[in-house]
């Protein structure tokens, strides 16, 4: 999978190619944006959203269950870690990822339930909770 981010301009939009597929990124306007497309946190969770809702459709078709429609609404912040084990000082921020998924269809309370399990290991989700490695150099 190959993703290419291109600026030509002084302001931070980006154009961003992805396959055949194009579109852009912006920060909103209190970090010197002109807030002309989604931020890189939003397309993260719209990403994270996307996987989801295809996880649990490819997993409610074929069990054959009802589901008709999902809904995912995500949110992105920074919160005190003093309750994580991982915390390096008291007072540090981690990102927290809120998801609420609203679920339609005539489904059983057993379904209901597995498909929430399921939602937690979509592969977005599964990459984001595991260890990333991420490098970077120079291009050639």
């Amino acid at each position: 999978m190959m993703v290419s981010v291109a600026s030509a301009s002084p302001d931070f939009l980006e154009n961003i190619t992805i396959g055949g597929h194009e579109l852009q990124a912006d920060e909103p306007l209190d970090a010197g944006g002109r807030n002309a497309a989604p931020s890189p946190y939003e397309l993260l969770l719209a990403a994270l959203g996307a996987c989801k809702v295809s996880t649990l459709r490819m997993y409610a078709k074929r069990k054959g269950w009802p589901l008709r429609s999902i809904q995912v609404n995500l949110s992105h912040g920074k919160v005190h870690a003093e309750d994580s084990v991982n915390c390096l000082s008291a007072g540090s921020l981690i990102d927290q990822i809120d998801v609420e998924i609203t679920l339609h269809g005539e489904l059983s309370s057993e379904q209901h339930g597995m498909l929430l399990a399921i939602a937690e290991k979509c592969p977005i989700h599964r990459t984001l909770t595991s260890m990333v490695q991420i490098r970077t150099r120079a291009a050639a």
